[in-house]
């Protein structure tokens, strides 16, 4: 009981801390990885003291979750709302509406081209370590986790056409999707808000006056939305202290020594998609300095949480205050990229896992035919991928069973799956970022000045 009592009230005095540097205006981003590194520290720290399944340790976390978790769930709050209603303002707004198509397909282009990237990446990164499915020693844990997909999920999604899959996406019911029931919700809140915006279009052409009243509708919804989104994004430091806390309190250290060498290759493929992003924005004249520092606090977030989806807000204000992306582009590439291309889940993790798991069934997964398929697999399934904990798993799955792999594999990584998909969250959201990006920059709306401009001082 004291135990506990002593913990929570050395995590009260660190978020006292995050709020005193806030008093002092200390920037956003200083705030923020002030917190991602106290919250390694404190949870490091309750790992070393306390065995992992102790009552205190559970009993603590269970309290920091309510900050930790608390925060996530503000964010998912937001989520849906803030996707329809970006998504139908950017059809209001005259500079995207000119060129709905060109920006869409851009988007489509640079999200599933970077996923196809990804995956040749993931291969040659599995090759170059020489990774195969032999060399994982499951627990107990790991092999009824293996099973369970096996059985659950195998003769499923082997079932279970590309077209049937692709036919998820479009929302037979919007008001079901709004309540995030299915995998593909979010992509279909966004495809039922992109029939509301043409609608829209074509009501201006018609009835000027009505659909001039709907546009006055839809950006006060717009400003409201905005408001709650910023006064969760405040919470941003103290959100990201307690779930840091959990991760390094909760984590199998001893699973990720044993798995240390797939751990390691998959994060040297996720570094170097990062790098390829960062070559993109170069290669169209941008600084990747420039967007490295902005972004940093973005992704810091999306390495804690695991969500694309509870990141989307952070993605969006970034894109438009701090890398000059016109509002209407940086919804579009957020909610296009919540579902769509997700580099680091669907795209090198499945990927890496075909190529370990072909040896298995007597394929040479170097062959140039099976590395086409793969890739080509890869991009095509990564539509409709959920930007929440877990989506990579999905996606494997579903790349496994069309490529005719057993899917066992994905259970005997469950043990480093949290660790792992930090780093990919991460990626994903720098994929959906960099599509804004170079979509406003080959559009020519991109404001460059915001872009080249020092980073926000105060942004929350």
């Amino acid at each position: 009981m004291w135990a506990t009592v002593a913990n929570l009230l050395i995590f009260a005095l660190l978020l006292g801390l995050l709020v005193r540097m806030r008093a002092r205006r200390r920037s956003f981003s200083v705030r923020v990885f002030t917190g991602l590194g106290l919250g390694i520290l404190f949870g490091v720290l309750l790992h070393l003291i306390y065995a992992p399944g102790s009552g205190v340790l559970r009993t603590t976390i269970d309290w920091i979750n309510l900050v930790g978790q608390g925060y996530v769930r503000l964010l998912q709050m937001v989520v849906v709302p803030l996707v329809f209603i970006s998504i139908v303002t950017a059809f209001t707004k005259l500079e995207l509406t000119q060129q709905v198509g060109k920006v869409s397909a851009l988007i489509l282009i640079i999200l599933v081209g970077t996923t196809a990237i990804a995956a040749a990446v993931g291969i040659a990164t599995t090759g170059l370590f020489g990774l195969e499915a032999g060399q994982i020693q499951p627990g107990q844990a790991e092999l009824q986790r293996a099973a369970g997909l096996e059985q659950t999920f195998g003769s499923t999604l082997q079932g279970t056409s590309l077209p049937q899959q692709l036919l998820e996406i479009l929302p037979a019911n919007p008001f079901l999707d709004f309540t995030g029931a299915r995998r593909s919700s979010t992509l279909a809140v966004v495809v039922f808000a992109a029939f509301v915006g043409l609608s829209y279009l074509g009501l201006r052409q018609r009835e000027p006056e009505t659909a001039q009243t709907f546009e006055r509708l839809v950006q006060a919804l717009y400003g409201v939305t905005m408001g709650i989104v910023r006064m969760v994004i405040r919470l941003t430091p103290y959100g990201v202290l307690a779930i840091m806390t959990r991760v390094a309190a909760t984590s199998d250290y001893a699973a990720i020594w044993a798995l240390g060498k797939f751990v390691l290759a998959s994060y040297v493929a996720l570094a170097i998609v990062f790098l390829i992003h960062l070559l993109l924005l170069g290669l169209a004249g941008l600084s990747p300095a420039a967007y490295v520092r902005k972004v940093l606090p973005v992704l810091g977030f999306a390495f804690t949480s695991r969500s694309s989806a509870a990141t989307l807000p952070l993605n969006v204000r970034a894109q438009t205050e701090e890398l000059g992306v016109p509002a209407g582009i940086a919804n579009f590439a957020g909610s296009l990229g919540l579902s769509i291309g997700q580099n680091g889940c669907a795209g090198v993790y499945p990927a890496m896992l075909a190529v370990m798991i072909a040896p298995t069934v007597g394929i040479d997964p170097f062959t140039p035919g099976f590395i086409a398929s793969v890739i080509a697999v890869v991009a095509l399934s990564s539509f409709g991928v959920a930007g929440v904990g877990g989506g990579a798993t999905f996606a494997a799955l579903m790349v496994l069973s069309m490529l005719g792999l057993p899917v066992g594999l994905a259970g005997l990584l469950i043990s480093i799956e949290p660790l792992i998909d930090m780093g990919r969250t991460a990626v994903n959201v720098s994929g959906s970022m960099t599509a804004g990006v170079l979509t406003s920059r080959l559009t020519g709306q991109l404001d460059r000045a915001v872009y080249t401009a020092a980073a926000l001082q105060e942004q929350a």
